[in-house]
């Protein structure tokens, strides 16, 4: 019988991706996943740049690259997505990745080592929560609350575990759609420096903004470079193509470089080239203000339907962007078999959301909703479905 290492034992299958499995068939309508709509892609756009790569440097987009990343989607980053938000590096200061997940692993290998107590939010991105358990980190949790993590509860983690490394999702964060308010960002970036602690500021969704004003990173308010910044393309361009980018200090970028050189050597060059084309002809700020309208409408079909169609005492977030809406339920349901009846009696799914707590029995009666991946119909229809289905098993 095989033996397989203990690091892979650790980690139990991602809920979402198992979720994913159902969305082949047709008559699931599913607010399982975290993806963009696709009404939101543009083929046409994405053909004609490739289509005109492959043409005009047809080596280069078939050839491997450095480890770093493609110089022209770096100089995109910067120009494009980094320079508008107040922020400055150089080409030292940034590596390009497959997708911010890689981005977290690579931080992860850089600094947590097993045994190493690291800190999250509560309840926090469920991928990053099996990352820490296949290194064998000790996951220590930080409350939150409307304003996103509390750094009351920050400090007091820090001060009583030793930890080094935050790992957080300031701005519309996957599962609740929370925001880390203005002075709590100042607030991390500080004792991240006071107690010599390392934070990943994971932002695929700052972009993603329907109402409100936006707010600066937590990167904004690093002053010794102790922060890691990731952020992705894939839900404002394409996930297909993942791509996503690191932007540190030169010192933390080399180790991130040398920890990507053990796993991809380097994220394929035409998926780089497609995006650094994308920003430099300046597509991104009126492709975002083109799907911002459809996001909300269906954000705010959901955020009706929940009060119309759920059971009485349902809480929920109320975001002011991102994909994704945090409920729970009153009393004490069984959300595996409420998922069950659900995907098998009314074709439709969500998340529970037990795997997104380092301890499980804390999301017992939670769950997340994803908006953006189905029309206003859709959603109506599936809330329906949604109420039936918990309203058979809630009491």
């Amino acid at each position: 019988m095989v033996r397989f290492a203990g690091r892979v034992n650790r980690v139990n299958p991602s809920a979402v991706r198992e979720i994913f499995k159902l969305m082949a068939d047709p008559d699931i309508i599913s607010f399982g996943g975290g993806s963009p709509a696709v009404e939101s892609f543009e083929p046409a756009v994405i053909r004609e740049i490739t289509d005109e790569l492959l043409t005009l440097r047809p080596d280069a987009m078939l050839q491997y690259g450095t480890t770093e990343g493609w110089i022209p989607v770096r100089e995109a980053y910067i120009e494009h997505i980094a320079r508008p938000k107040g922020l400055e590096f150089s080409l030292d200061d940034v590596v390009v990745t497959t997708g911010s997940t890689q981005g977290i692993s690579l931080s992860i290998d850089a600094f947590v080592n097993e045994g190493d107590t690291v800190l999250v939010e509560s309840p926090t991105f469920l991928a990053t929560l099996m990352m820490f358990n296949k290194v064998g980190a000790r996951v220590v949790p930080v409350e939150t609350d409307e304003d996103g993590m509390r750094t009351d509860d920050l400090k007091a983690k820090l001060e009583s575990t030793g930890a080094r490394f935050i790992y957080t999702i300031p701005t519309f964060q996957n599962p609740t759609g929370r925001t880390l308010s203005l002075s709590r960002r100042r607030e991390v970036a500080r004792l991240a420096a006071a107690y010599d602690a390392v934070v990943a500021e994971d932002d695929p969704y700052c972009d993603l903004r329907y109402s409100g004003e936006p707010l600066p990173s937590i990167k904004n308010f690093d002053e010794v470079g102790n922060v890691i910044l990731l952020n992705s393309f894939s839900k404002t361009i394409s996930p297909g193509l993942r791509v996503g980018t690191v932007a540190a200090s030169p010192e933390i970028i080399k180790k991130l470089v040398v920890a990507k050189q053990c796993s991809d050597t380097h994220t394929a060059i035409l998926p780089q080239a497609i995006c650094a084309e994308y920003l430099s002809r300046g597509l991104l700020p009126s492709h975002l203000t083109q799907v911002a309208p459809m996001y909300k409408e269906r954000l705010d079909t959901m955020l009706a339907c929940i009060e119309k169609e759920l059971p009485e005492g349902t809480d929920y977030t109320r975001p002011e962007g991102g994909l994704f809406i945090w409920l729970t339920l009153p009393g004490e349901p069984d959300m595996n078999e409420l998922l069950r009846v659900a995907t098998q009696e009314y074709k439709v799914a969500f998340v529970p959301g037990a795997p997104f707590f380092v301890d499980p029995s804390e999301g017992r009666n939670a769950f997340r909703l994803n908006f953006s991946g189905e029309t206003p119909e859709r959603i109506e229809e599936g809330m329906r479905r949604l109420g039936k289905a918990f309203g058979d098993c809630v009491r």
